[in-house]
C-alpha cells in the first residue's frame, strides 16, 4: 500500500498524505476508532469527512480520486460552494434512490448498532419494501446528511425524499398506526410468483439460465426447450432463496426445473420428457392443448 499511496501522491500533487504508525499517536487512534491497519482518514478543511480500513488498493483510489476532484473545485475565493453543491446534489440522489430509504450502521442483514437493528425489524415486520445506506461505508454521507436533514443521529428514514425521522419516530408511528400508511409495502409473495409466472407466455424457472445451466437437469431441459423453436424466458431460482422455496408450495411441485405455459404449471424435466416424446410438446407450449 505505500507503493500505491506514493503513486497516489505523484498524480495528485494538491493533496497532502501524512502517513503515521498507530502505536506511536494512541491518541490518535483512539479518536477516530481505528481498530486495524491500515486505515486511511481523508480530512477536508480539518474535518475528517471519509475513511477506508484496510488494505483496498482499488477503492482507495477511488476516494482520493473523488475527494481529489473536490479540492481541485474548491480552490480560490468562493470555491466551497460548489463542493457543498456536489454533496448536496449527492444526498438528494440517495435519499431518492428508492421510495422508501434507510440510512442505517451496517445493513439489513447485518445491522451493527441496536438503533439500526430495532429499525430494520420493524420495518420487515411491516412488510415495508425499503433500500439502505450504510452509513459506516462513506463518511462524507454520514456527516453530511445530519447536515443537510437537520437530524443529528442515526438510523433515518425516509419516504419519497423526505424525512420521516429516527428510530422514536418509526415507534410512534407504529403505535398509531400511521406507519402503515406512510410506508411503500413490499409486493406480497403469491402476487410476486404470479406475477413472475406470467412474465412471458412459457416461463422456466430453472437453476441458472439460458446460456449457463447450473445443473444437469437444467441443462437437459434447456436443450430440449431450444429445439422446439419456442420463445421463452428463464428464472434464476439460485439468485432469489424466497423465490426458489415459495414457488415449490405455491405450485406444490417440490423440484426445479418448472415450466410454466401461460401461468399454468407443466411439470419438470420427466413430464417434458414424456411430452416430447408423445409429440405433446409443441402444441403444449403454443397453448393449443
Amino acid at each position: 500500500m505505500n507503493e500505491v499511496m506514493a503513486a497516489l501522491a505523484r498524480e495528485h500533487s494538491q493533496v497532502t498524505f501524512v502517513q503515521l504508525e498507530a502505536e506511536a499517536v494512541p491518541e490518535v487512534s483512539e479518536k477516530y476508532g481505528i481498530s486495524s491497519v491500515p486505515t486511511f482518514l481523508f480530512f477536508k478543511n480539518s474535518q475528517n469527512v471519509d475513511r477506508l480500513d484496510g488494505a483496498h488498493a482499488p477503492e482507495l483510489t477511488q476516494k482520493v480520486q473523488r475527494h481529489a476532484a473536490g479540492t481541485a473545485g474548491t480552490a480560490g475565493p468562493g470555491g466551497a460552494a460548489p463542493a457543498q453543491e456536489q454533496l448536496h446534489a449527492r444526498l438528494k440522489g440517495l435519499i431518492n434512490a428508492a421510495p422508501c430509504m434507510l440510512f442505517m450502521k451496517g445493513s439489513p442483514k447485518e445491522p451493527r448498532c441496536g438503533f439500526s437493528r430495532q429499525m430494520v425489524e420493524i420495518l420487515q415486520k411491516h412488510g415495508v419494501a425499503f433500500s439502505s445506506f450504510d452509513i459506516f461505508s462513506d463518511e462524507e454521507v454520514r456527516q453530511g446528511l445530519k447536515s443537510f436533514s437537520n437530524w443529528p443521529t442515526y438510523p433515518q428514514l425516509y419516504v419519497r425524499g423526505e424525512l420521516i425521522g429516527g428510530l422514536d419516530i418509526v415507534k410512534e408511528l407504529e403505535a398509531s398506526g400511521e406507519l402503515d400508511t406512510i410506508c411503500p409495502k413490499g409486493q406480497k409473495l403469491e402476487d410476486r410468483l404470479k406475477s413472475l409466472i406470467n412474465k412471458a407466455p412459457v416461463m422456466l424457472f430453472m437453476k441458472g439460465n439460458k446460456q449457463m445451466a447450473k445443473c444437469g437437469f437444467s441443462k437437459q431441459i434447456i436443450e430440449i426447450m431450444n429445439n422446439t423453436g419456442v420463445d421463452y424466458e428463464t428464472f434464476d431460482i439460485l439468485e432469489d432463496e424466497e423465490v426458489r422455496q415459495g414457488l415449490k408450495s405455491f405450485s406444490n411441485w417440490p423440484t426445479y426445473p418448472q415450466l410454466y405455459v401461460k401461468g399454468e404449471l407443466v411439470g419438470g424435466l420427466d413430464i417434458v420428457k414424456e411430452l416430447k416424446e408423445s409429440g405433446e410438446l409443441l402444441p403444449v407450449l403454443k397453448g393449443e392443448n
